[in-house]
């Protein structure tokens, strides 16, 4: 992971832009319609080693947020998504614990990953943290 800064994009300019192999820059925006679209080159370069190591169509679910949207989809306070450096992810037939322990291993002693019945979250933070909220209740776990 490279540590690149976060870069800043116009969905209606930017948003047929390729960011690399697999994803383009509208795949990144709020779910609120908004305009501008936070995306970190660290989070896409994570999530095309995903899409490369299963070799199946990685859909992005949830990515850049703003903060009003953050808070109707009650998001953390300090979510990863508003930074543009998060995506909650499906990998088409893989399981979410699969890709979980995939984007552990992936990245290493640092990032977000977390567990969900039908997604996995990721993201490039800087500290490490995994959880595991299968059940409803977020369980923090050192690995998957």
């Amino acid at each position: 992971m490279n540590g690149a800064a976060v870069k800043v994009y116009s969905k209606a300019k930017d948003g047929g832009k390729q960011l690399s192999a697999n994803f383009k820059v509208r795949e990144f925006c709020c779910q609120d319609g908004t305009d501008t679209i936070f995306v970190s080159p660290e989070l896409v370069s994570a999530l095309q080693k995903i899409r490369d190591h299963f070799g199946k169509a990685v859909t992005i679910n949830s990515a850049y947020r703003t903060e009003a949207h953050n808070k109707k989809v009650s998001g953390a306070a300090y979510s990863q998504h508003k930074y543009g450096i998060a995506a909650d992810i499906a990998v088409k037939d893989v399981a979410p614990l699969e890709v979980s322990r995939y984007a552990h291993t992936l990245l290493g002693n640092r990032g977000g990953v977390g567990l969900y019945k039908t997604f996995t979250h990721v993201d490039v933070r800087a500290a490490k943290s995994r959880w595991d909220q299968r059940s409803g209740k977020q369980v923090a776990v050192s690995g998957f």
